[in-house]
């Protein structure tokens, strides 16, 4: 097994950790020790840039003491370093506020299937034969910037980064909670720049991320990031007023994420949410529906439990429309009176509307004239009225066909208005995105140069 891995020792420090927490008087606690290393290998026009190693190793404490409760983590694992921590942190959770809603959570509620980590099959063994020279020959091998011409203008930069790591969480309750998660991550990042022959500047980024070196699609990223930057030369400006709005899956979370926030307890609970109120009700098209897709063996981002240790399930968030979920942990349970669920959407999967297999060419085609969003350039989003206002680069297209870059324009609304004027869900939601989202578009949307 990779040394990179929390030892057998490891996890014996953390229930010495929690025994001893229990022995000095606290009335429940929770350990959770975390492991991560990563190497990485920067490259710069061809050549190595720089090579990194990061290791992280810590454990953290939840303290529920007299009603009061504290959360602290220490990255020193020797047990006079953890009976010294501990000491310090019971001592600080004794003059806290009390706050009696603070608990673990119920013991049917959490996860009894996470017991080794390796249970979603997100370990590739591959990763314990990674060397040195490995990771450089992957990050030098996906270099195109000696070999690539594009045609009229000049490559610039080629800036890129190939990644490879590991993460291993493990967590134990005084309720008998035991649940562990491992993963190992491959993933490689560039940006490209071109100069037409104004002298002007264009930069694009494209990547991709997996579980497993071999579906890394290491030697594609260059030519597409290429392809993006060379693609935005010459950009036009385009009139303000209502256009059909078709986003690119790489960034279509961008109207996806405000919703999942404030389906969260927390934003509820402080009515910063525009969503109030709204368990059961249709506030969307009939066309959205979002599912957790958060057990799927060998799928990036897949967990069998939260922060708390509490059990995932794949449930409907929203379903044609229809809010079917909110995200509550323990304590903002016994605050709210919300059924108790999991913290955070694990794995949000937003499904194909109104058919399967729709990509972005077959949406463009069917919308016939718009605007293509493909990348957001600042801008906000009101949580509370679920306003919005975001600066846009993309593509103009006419006739299913696109016609020409734009940029410097904003796009403004409110979220529910949006999706009331949903046209499609593609089928192309990126894999190595946290959150899987495929190419949207809307109709009726305002735009301003």
């Amino acid at each position: 097994m990779s040394e990179a891995l929390l030892s057998p020792q490891d996890l014996l420090i953390g229930r010495k950790a929690l025994e001893m927490a229990l022995e000095k008087g606290v009335s429940k606690a929770r350990i959770c020790l975390s492991k991560s290393v990563m190497d990485l290998v920067g490259t710069l026009n061809g050549k190595v840039d720089k090579v990194t190693k990061c290791i992280d190793k810590s454990l953290s404490v939840n303290l529920f003491c007299d009603s009061r409760y504290g959360s602290f983590s220490t990255n020193r694992l020797d047990l006079e370093g953890i009976d010294a921590f501990l000491d310090k942190a019971i001592e600080t959770t004794r003059m806290l506020t009390p706050d009696p809603l603070r608990d673990l959570p119920e013991p049917s509620l959490t996860a009894k299937d996470a017991l080794t980590g390796f249970e979603l099959d997100l370990y590739d063994p591959e990763y314990e034969a990674m060397t040195p020279e490995r990771r450089l020959s992957l990050a030098l091998g996906a270099s195109i910037f000696e070999s690539a011409a594009p045609e009229g203008c000049k490559l610039v930069s080629e800036e890129a980064e190939y990644s490879d790591s590991i993460f291993d969480n493990w967590t134990i309750d005084s309720n008998g909670l035991e649940c562990r998660h491992i993963e190992t991550a491959f993933e490689y990042g560039v940006e490209m720049t071109v100069e037409d022959t104004k002298g002007n500047k264009y930069s694009k980024y494209w990547w991709d991320g997996t579980p497993r070196l071999k579906d890394l699609d290491i030697n594609g990223c260059c030519p597409k990031a290429l392809e993006k930057a060379v693609s935005m030369i010459a950009p036009r400006r385009v009139r303000s007023g209502k256009k059909t709005m078709v986003i690119d899956s790489e960034v279509a979370s961008k109207v996806v994420s405000p919703i999942l926030r404030a389906l969260n307890a927390y934003s509820l609970q402080q009515n910063n949410s525009f969503l109030l109120d709204s368990m059961g009700k249709r506030l969307f098209s009939e066309g959205l529906t979002i599912i957790d897709e958060c057990r799927r063996p060998g799928k990036a981002g897949s967990r069998l439990f939260d922060s708390e240790g509490v059990a995932s399930s794949e449930v409907p968030i929203i379903e044609k429309g229809e809010v079917k979920r909110f995200f509550v942990n323990t304590y903002m349970a016994a605050k709210t009176g919300y059924e108790q669920t999991v913290e955070d959407a694990l794995r949000p999967r937003v499904l194909p509307f109104p058919e399967e297999g729709l990509d972005r060419d077959e949406i463009i085609r069917r919308c016939g004239e718009g605007i293509l969003i493909t990348d957001f350039n600042g801008g906000n989003s009101n949580t509370s009225t679920g306003a919005f206002s975001y600066g846009i680069e993309g593509y103009a297209f006419k006739n299913g066909r696109i016609t020409h870059p734009v940029h410097d324009m904003v796009v403004t609304g409110n979220f529910l208005d949006l999706w009331s004027g949903l046209l499609y869900c593609g089928s192309d939601a990126r894999e190595c995105q946290s959150k899987l989202v495929p190419t949207l578009a809307f109709a009726d949307v305002d735009f301003s140069a």
